[in-house]
């Protein structure tokens, strides 16, 4: 019950404050939330052309469904299946994907150098998850399934495009 009287307590405030001069002043509430969001986002930004940007986007979002198609084969005891997945879509066999492409719509050569060699680290995780995916040694297999994400983690953690 104390909660719930401090948290009508706190909204009450809000209100008063936001009737008192953020409806007046709607611009100030705007900057100082926004002011709030980029001063807690310590990422690295990377501008990256447009279509690159893009091109880079669609990819981490199939990238995202490739992962969840791998966890269902493992999942289900399907780990030829998963490392052939695994290395067609993600693994080394992936890499130059975007070689057709315009310069302005290729992400990689935009991209730092440590950035860059992410990627190129989580490609090299999905062949060696791959590898012993095909071999069916589950064991293994299970014990590299973390390194899929791994790369992704630290380079969504450390970079931002927008």
């Amino acid at each position: 019950m104390k909660f719930l009287a401090v948290s009508l307590h706190s909204h009450r405030q809000t209100r008063q404050w936001m009737s008192g001069c953020g409806w007046r002043y709607p611009w100030l509430v705007g900057l100082l939330l926004s002011g709030a969001a980029m001063a807690q986002d310590q990422r690295q930004l990377v501008t990256l052309p447009p279509p690159a940007q893009e091109v880079l986007r669609q990819e981490m979002l199939d990238n995202l469904l490739v992962i969840n198609e791998i966890l269902t084969l493992v999942g289900g005891g399907k780990l030829k299946d998963a490392g052939n997945l695994a290395e067609q879509k993600l693994g080394l066999s992936a890499q130059g994907k975007h070689r057709d492409k315009p310069f302005d719509a290729r992400p990689g050569p935009h991209m730092p150098t440590a950035m860059h060699a992410l990627a190129i680290d989580g490609h090299r995780a999905a062949s060696e998850f791959a590898q012993a995916a095909q071999t069916g040694n589950r064991e293994r297999t299970m014990a590299l399934l973390p390194n899929l994400t791994s790369a992704c983690v630290s380079c969504h953690f450390s970079y931002r495009s927008r």
